[in-house]
């Protein structure tokens, strides 16, 4: 989750377990306008076999059905899905298999699920370093529903709702810029997953292009303290948002909006 940087730096920020191993949360944003209820990322799924879950860990007894059920709202409430980008772990709950087991069909029947054609076709048609995080079961199922469309760089999706591209991570992945009670709150997926991530060299060994996510973050955390962007963290496992100070020793003084 930190490429380069020593162990001894990043294990003071987020601890390792005995097995070397990092709690991460999968954080996802509903959205409310109007009558759209806009789902942000959807998470892992249960679909995986056991195998599969084994690799991770995964524990706590948080869930997305649990989350949504929380505030009143169903699978069915939906009315967009939008997808940051295609890795199993933000897309995974999009698909479920089908009651009878054979099969799968869109977890969300009445929404639209919102993609781009540059990221689409980058997860369809995998690079060797990825294919294992794009899983065409939690991909083709969502085209073959016919639920699928697509969006552009800086187009303005929902009113108040703007998508900028970053291409450091993986190919097209989009960041949703939202207004909201004045401010702008940026989801950042996984350009800075956690607040560990903030230092600009902090960059998952997962990237495709290390050096231009060092770019994107340099320009995005200039930005984000020139008009006080809220940050919305997706994997971060305490801090759901912060917002930023610029200090004589660099960018510091973090206010935790939890």
């Amino acid at each position: 989750m930190f490429g380069v940087v020593p162990k001894t730096m990043w294990n003071k920020l987020n601890p390792a377990d005995e097995n070397n191993m990092c709690t991460w949360a999968m954080r996802c944003l509903l959205i409310e306008d109007g009558d759209k209820l806009i789902l942000i990322d959807n998470g892992i799924g249960n679909k995986q076999d056991e195998k599969f879950f084994g690799h991770y860990y995964l524990h706590g007894d948080v869930s997305l059905g649990k989350s949504l059920h929380r505030l009143g709202v169903d699978y069915k409430d939906i009315t967009d899905v939008f997808l940051t980008h295609l890795h199993f772990d933000h897309c995974g709950g999009s698909i479920n298999r089908k009651h009878d087991g054979n099969g799968f069909e869109v977890a969300f029947p009445n929404a639209t699920y919102w993609s781009n054609a540059n990221h689409w076709k980058w997860a369809t048609e995998p690079n060797a370093r990825e294919k294992a995080s794009f899983l065409k079961e939690n991909i083709l199922p969502i085209e073959e529903s016919g639920q699928l469309k697509f969006t552009q760089d800086g187009a303005e999706l929902f009113p108040g709702v703007k998508i900028k591209y970053v291409n450091g991570h993986t190919d097209g992945m989009m960041l949703p810029h939202i207004q909201y009670k004045g401010k702008t709150i940026v989801f950042l997926a996984d350009l800075m997953p956690s607040v560990a991530h903030l230092p600009v060299p902090f960059v998952m060994a997962y990237d495709t292009r290390p050096l231009l996510s060092l770019d994107e973050k340099a320009n995005f955390l200039k930005e984000a303290i020139e008009k006080d962007f809220i940050l919305f963290f997706e994997h971060d496992p305490v801090n759901e948002c912060c917002s930023l100070k610029q200090t004589e020793k660099g960018i510091g003084q973090i206010r935790y909006l939890n």
